[in-house]
């Protein structure tokens, strides 16, 4: 599954900024998600969110994220990533300038 994605705060700024878009992709037969990723995922209440990828359990297929912007909501809020809340692993980022 190949998503084109518009993406709306400041999560990952200054890296991704609100307005830009990313291409995410899910196989993870061809393109494993690894530590450094950034992935974009659904998290109930929050919707769709994208974060990096800072440390994973392979045997639980679980992944604990987080934002590099001071305010973001991550992991540290709402826990691990479970592997079937995963929208696609990050593979271009598209600027809006």
């Amino acid at each position: 599954m190949i998503h084109l994605l518009r993406v709306r705060g400041q999560s990952l700024s200054p890296r991704i900024e609100d307005g830009d878009f990313v291409l995410a992709v899910k196989l993870p037969i061809f393109f494993p998600i690894r530590v450094g990723d950034m992935i974009v995922f659904r998290k109930a209440p929050y919707g769709v969110l994208i974060k990096q990828v800072e440390r994973l359990d392979e045997e639980r297929r679980t992944f604990w994220v987080r934002g590099s912007h001071p305010e973001s909501v991550d992991s540290r809020a709402f826990g691990a990533v479970q592997a079937g809340e995963i929208i696609g692993k990050v593979m271009a980022h598209f600027s809006k300038s």
